[in-house]
C-alpha cells in the first residue's frame, strides 16, 4: 500500500500580520542579511555621499579621497547627534551639533576644545563602520559584521548578471519609482517569486514579453533564480535584436533574499525592485529602471511605463486582497502546488522562499 503523500501547507496568517513577528524581523534578519543601500552612480567623485535607512537604523554611503567606497551608521560619537541627511558632498564630515570632524575614512580629526581633557586620544574614535559590497555597481550593506560575502550568500548571481548585462558599468539609474503597498514585505515577496498567477493576471507581460510556458525559478543559495524565454518577436510589445548577444532574447531575474531582485527583460534591459518594509502591513517597493549614463531611453522609458501600467498596478490589487484575506477568521493556509517537474504552474520557489520565512522569525 501506497503511503499517503504529506501535503505542504502555506506559512500561518500570523506570520504577515502579527506585529510582533515583524518586530523579530526586523531586530534580527534586516540586521544580518544583504540590503539595497544604493548605485555607485550616486558616488562619483570623493567627498559624494547619500543617506539611507535598513532596520530602522540611519546610515549612509560615501566615497573616501582614495576612491573606496565606506559606509557608516549616521551617529556622531561624541552626542549621537546625526552627521548627515539626504545626499551632497563633503571634504570632511561634520557634526552639526558640536563641530566634532571626522576624515572621510570615518576617524575622527578634530573638536573644539578636546585637547583640554586629560588623557583625550583622538586615534580611539571612529565612526562605525558597516560591511559594504559592490555588485554590478549596486552597493549593499550588512549590519552583521561577520556576514559572509555576497558571493557565498548568492553563488555564481554576479557572473550570471554580468553576462546578461554586458554593458553593466555604463548604467546608471534613469528612474527610480516608489510604489506603496497595503501588505506584509512577505506578501509582495512571495508575489514576485512565483509565475503561478502570471497568465490570469499579467497578460501584457505572459504574452508581449515572455513565453510562461518555459518559466523556472529554482534556488541558488539565498537566490532565487527565475529564467525564461522571450516571446515570439511578432508578439513583443516593444523591438528586440537576437542577434546582439547571446542573452539578447532571454528574460532572467536573481531575487536575493530578502528584499532586492534584479531583473533582465529580453534586450538585456536592466530593471530592479527593492521592499523597503514599513511595518506588518505597510510595505514600498522601488521599481528602477537603468540606461547608459542614465539618459533618456526610448524603449527603457516604455517599458518602465508599461510595466508600471500593467503588472505594477496589477499586483497591487493581488497582494493587497492578499493581505485583506490573512486577516480573514475563514483562512485556512491550503496547501502548495509542487510539481515535480517544476516550471509556470508550481509553487517550489515559494516553498523554499517560507522555509527562509520561517528560519528568520524560529530560528
Amino acid at each position: 500500500m501506497t503511503a499517503p503523500v504529506e501535503l505542504v501547507r502555506s506559512l500561518d496568517a500570523r506570520f504577515y500580520t502579527d506585529p510582533q513577528i515583524f518586530e523579530i524581523e526586523r531586530n534580527g534578519l534586516m540586521t544580518r542579511t544583504w540590503q539595497f543601500a544604493g548605485h555607485v552612480a550616486q558616488l562619483k567623485e570623493p567627498g559624494t555621499y547619500f543617506t539611507f535607512e535598513i532596520a530602522g537604523q540611519s546610515l549612509f554611503c560615501i566615497r573616501d579621497k582614495a576612491g573606496e567606497i565606506r559606509a557608516f551608521y549616521n551617529v556622531c560619537q561624541h552626542r549621537a547627534h546625526e552627521l548627515v541627511s539626504g545626499t551632497g558632498h563633503a571634504g570632511l564630515i561634520v557634526c552639526p551639533y558640536h563641530a566634532w570632524t571626522y576624515e572621510l575614512t570615518g576617524k575622527l580629526r578634530s573638536g573644539p576644545n578636546i585637547k583640554a581633557v586629560p588623557g583625550f586620544d583622538r586615534s580611539e574614535i571612529c565612526l562605525t563602520s558597516v560591511k559594504v559590497e559592490e555588485f554590478c555597481g549596486f552597493l549593499f550593506v550588512n549590519l552583521d559584521p561577520d556576514a559572509a560575502p555576497m558571493d557565498e550568500w548568492f553563488p555564481g548571481a554576479r557572473q550570471e548578471l554580468a553576462a546578461f548585462v554586458p554593458n553593466h558599468a555604463e548604467l546608471e539609474p534613469l528612474q527610480w519609482v516608489e510604489i506603496p503597498e497595503n501588505c506584509n514585505w512577505k506578501v509582495s515577496v512571495e508575489n514576485y517569486s512565483e509565475c503561478y498567477h502570471c497568465k490570469i493576471n499579467h497578460p501584457t507581460f505572459a504574452t508581449g514579453v515572455i513565453k510562461p510556458e518555459t518559466y523556472d525559478i529554482q534556488p541558488q543559495g539565498y537566490c532565487l533564480r527565475h529564467t525564461t524565454e522571450c516571446q515570439n518577436l511578432e508578439s513583443m510589445t516593444y523591438p528586440i535584436d537576437l542577434d546582439a548577444n547571446e542573452h539578447a532574447g532571454d528574460y532572467s531575474s536573481w531575487f536575493l533574499w530578502p528584499m532586492f531582485s534584479f531583473q533582465v527583460y529580453p534586450g538585456n534591459v536592466l530593471n530592479t525592485y527593492h521592499w523597503r518594509a514599513i511595518d506588518a502591513d505597510h510595505v514600498i517597493v522601488w521599481r528602477g529602471w537603468y540606461s547608459v549614463g542614465g539618459q533618456d531611453s526610448d524603449i527603457v522609458s516604455r517599458l518602465a511605463a508599461q510595466d508600471r501600467g500593467t503588472t505594477v498596478e496589477e499586483d497591487i490589487h493581488l497582494v493587497e486582497s492578499v493581505q485583506r484575506g490573512m486577516k480573514s477568521r475563514g483562512y485556512r493556509p491550503g496547501p502548495l502546488v509542487l510539481d515535480p517537474a517544476c516550471g509556470v504552474n508550481s509553487e517550489h520557489s515559494v516553498r523554499v522562499l517560507q522555509q527562509w520565512m520561517r528560519e528568520a522569525v524560529d530560528g
